[in-house]
């Protein structure tokens, strides 16, 4: 993995080129971001990057020995420590190694749902146990076999429960030449004794124009296309690319035209509508609603007079000001979100999408044409 194949996130690239440089490589670093970042493709690349035998100023030289056993992941002294989901035959995260390099080479960009999918793991609970933290103690106790630096990355320390206490002494006082690089997304839930041990390095979420001009080069998407998923993604990258790989893409059209029925309680149109998002497919649907929800916020900003901070790209801005203007108050988008959010969490568990659809419709009457808001609805006085 080279710097340059990493989308965007200049700035920390030439950070830890920097570190590099100038000798200043801590030995254990958190790198902390939000999902689809690219944070784990950094951790790899700036490994790679260390112990490039040629490296230049600006990256890794790519054809090395050494980078070509990063390139598959292959490396003696790269070690992997990632969760995964106890078995009888899984005990520790070396034993779905090959798993874990094929989902890499397929595509860098991975979340645990993906990785989960990969070991189809359905809905066991995934963790870092304390048998892999007595082998990760074992791996990195010995020499290095060829690199000048041994790597240890551990991908969601957040999975570390208790057990990664184990692990203090060796990070905190670690063999010779040894480094060790965690990436996580939610700093709350990693034990406050590992942080205390680690340099946080913060990575950004990608901008939104990073994004567009990513999926009208590699997905072929028009510039409003690539913007909506953009715009949908919130710099999440994964995200984003799962937007462009869904068969059904006129979210921004569909969803304005279901306000408009709810508003014109034009029932026969909805029951069609409800068809065919039933056969849209689990997927499609939790992107269509969640677009639904990222919509309404955004409209909740143009009522609430914040039209400076809406993101939308300009036809479907337009959409949202009529629809503001004519339709919804902030009263009215609370509550719709709250029945896309609810429903959402229904479609994940495998509701009914007929049913779930047909009475989020009749619900959107209710809350437009009727203005009969939930019980629990926050109400917003302007």
């Amino acid at each position: 993995m080279q710097f340059k194949d990493i989308v965007g996130q200049q700035e920390i690239k030439q950070q830890l080129i920097q570190t590099v440089a100038e000798n200043r490589v801590s030995h254990a670093q958190l790198f902390l971001s939000a999902e689809g970042t690219g944070a784990l493709l950094l951790a790899i690349a700036y490994a790679q990057y260390i112990n490039c035998l040629n490296r230049t100023a600006t990256d890794s030289c790519g054809t090395c020995s050494s980078c070509r056993k990063y390139e598959r992941y292959i490396h003696p002294d790269l070690h992997f420590s990632y969760p995964f989901f106890a078995s009888k035959d899984v005990k520790i995260a070396v034993d779905v190694l090959e798993e874990w390099r094929s989902m890499l080479l397929a595509d860098p960009y991975v979340d645990l749902d993906i990785w989960r999918s990969r070991l189809h793991a359905d809905n066991k609970q995934a963790n870092i146990n304390i048998a892999e933290c007595h082998d990760i103690i074992k791996k990195l106790s010995y020499k290095a076999f060829e690199a000048e630096t041994k790597v240890l990355i551990m991908w969601l320390p957040e999975y570390l429960e208790k057990e990664g206490n184990s692990l203090l002494k060796i990070i905190e006082e670690p063999p010779a030449n040894t480094l060790f690089l965690l990436v996580a997304n939610n700093q709350e839930h990693i034990l406050s004794t590992l942080l205390s041990r680690t340099q946080i390095v913060k990575i950004s979420k990608l901008p939104h124009d990073t994004i567009e001009q990513y999926l009208v080069d590699h997905h072929h998407l028009s510039e409003e296309q690539a913007a909506i998923y953009s715009f949908l993604a919130d710099g999440n990258l994964i995200e984003a690319k799962s937007l462009a790989a869904d068969a059904h893409n006129d979210n921004a059209e569909i969803f304005a035209e279901w306000l408009r029925m709810g508003y014109g309680n034009r029932v026969s149109d909805l029951i069609t509508f409800v068809d065919q998002a039933a056969g849209w497919g689990r997927e499609n649907q939790k992107n269509f609603l969640k677009y639904g929800i990222s919509f309404l916020r955004e409209c909740s900003l143009i009522l609430s007079g914040a039209d400076e901070l809406v993101k939308l790209p300009a036809r479907t801005l337009d959409t949202a000001q009529k629809l503001s203007k004519h339709v919804l108050n902030l009263n009215m988008s609370s509550a719709i979100i709250a029945e896309l959010e609810q429903a959402h969490y229904h479609i994940e568990r495998n509701a009914n999408p007929k049913i779930l659809f047909l009475d989020v419709s009749l619900q959107l009457v209710k809350i437009i044409k009727f203005k009969t808001l939930p019980k629990g609805t926050q109400y917003i006085y302007n």
